[in-house]
């Protein structure tokens, strides 16, 4: 069968793609503990649900225009500019069908053949997916794994060519839970700005973050003005109010360019589920209520971060890992662990999965075979269980 050269390089998500493998096994009747899965444990905040609720019996289920409902993309703008210190312009918001979307839509704007993207890694699976969609060439880009992998404006200057049209970068990051400082995203930032390079910011896990007292990682917001790069910062609240299923993301950047992101977002899935966009501002408006469900998830993250490096060091001492500053994952090194018959970390998850029923990703999915990534959104007790029976594998009980 022949299909369109737009797609030739396209792979499935690999983090879905296990996540959807356990929880077959588990509906077949599997001991499966599935730390695989993106997306924290905890449902819904009540007041937020309720407001979708009212939405649905006050008739909300009509079309809307595809950037957004204008009181959502307005009080988006407004909590976007308590961050920045300066009033910043609601037509530059576009409210998408999650962070995923306006990924897409940034990249299918911005780039196309010839151009190369800078993506920082280890990296989200999606994101060369989206730069070869857009028929650019994504250029992966390691930072020093002493310094958790992030990028420095040296690696950038090695990884650069005449062609390099924009860069990607994840913080809090997903895999591996490494958050860049406000100097070291002033660096990068300024570095794009010299070279007239876009910078995409991805955001989505900023409210979890677990040091310095702070409840929110540095972003693209904080850097002072004349330091920025021409970006977009995509986020949305699929991980910071529990609400990856109702995929409402956003994206922020100049109105002329958001402009043509809701022109081809109309011609894509137009807008957003209304009482989703609904239910989106009531998170965003009430804010009492909202920092209260953040701070309360965001503390039960750091728990259990302290819980699995903690547990780590103490079962597997031997196993290197990066400690998470922020979003709730554990990316460790597990190619010393790997023999004759299982030469990747492909080939070890599987093997775990199988001899074990804990469900962990590859790290080939995220651009290195030598690590592997584990979620700690899951109660305190599956993560002891599922500890101790990785401690178990990589010890040869």
């Amino acid at each position: 069968m022949r299909y369109s050269a737009n797609i030739e390089r396209l792979q499935p998500s690999a983090t879905i793609a296990v996540s959807t493998l356990a929880k077959r096994l588990k509906e077949e009747g599997r001991d499966i503990l599935n730390l695989s899965a993106g997306e924290p444990d905890f449902d819904t905040p009540q007041f937020i649900a309720d407001a979708a609720v009212r939405a649905i019996r006050d008739g909300q289920t009509r079309y809307t225009p595809p950037p957004g409902i204008t009181p959502l993309r307005k009080v988006i703008a407004t909590r976007l500019s308590e961050r920045a210190g300066r009033d910043l312009d609601w037509t530059g918001v576009v409210v998408t069908a999650g962070a995923k979307q306006a990924l897409y839509n940034a990249t299918f704007c911005l780039f196309g053949p010839g151009d190369e993207v800078i993506v920082a890694a280890p990296y989200w699976t999606t994101y060369p997916d989206l730069v070869n969609i857009a028929r650019a060439e994504p250029v992966i880009t390691f930072g020093d794994e002493a310094d958790a992998f992030k990028l420095a404006p040296a690696d950038l200057d090695r990884a650069a060519s005449e062609r390099t049209r924009g860069l990607i970068i994840n913080t809090p990051s997903n895999p591996t839970g490494a958050v860049y400082s406000l100097q070291e995203l002033t660096a990068i930032s300024e570095w794009a700005r010299d070279r007239g390079v876009w910078l995409i910011s991805d955001e989505i896990y900023r409210n979890m973050y677990y040091e310095d007292g702070v409840g929110a990682a540095p972003g693209l917001l904080d850097i002072p003005e004349a330091s920025l790069a021409d970006f977009v910062l995509v986020d949305g609240a699929s991980k910071s109010h529990a609400m990856t299923g109702w995929r409402v993301g956003y994206s922020y950047s100049d109105s002329r360019l958001a402009a043509k992101f809701a022109d081809l977002q109309s011609q894509i899935t137009s807008n957003t589920s209304t009482p989703a966009q609904f239910a989106a501002l009531e998170a965003y408006s009430n804010q009492a209520a909202a920092e209260e469900s953040v701070s309360r998830m965001a503390a039960a993250f750091k728990n259990r971060r302290d819980l699995v490096t903690r547990r780590m060091d103490e079962l597997m001492p031997g196993v290197p890992y990066i400690r998470p500053h922020g979003a709730f994952y554990l990316y460790f090194r597990v190619d010393h662990l790997f023999d004759d018959d299982v030469k990747d970390s492909t080939a070890w998850c599987s093997r775990l999965l199988e001899r074990t029923g804990v469900a962990l990703v590859p790290g080939g999915a995220f651009g290195d075979q030598r690590w592997a990534r584990m979620s700690y959104a899951a109660s305190e007790e599956v993560i002891e269980e599922a500890l101790r029976r990785i401690a178990g594998a990589a010890n040869g009980d």
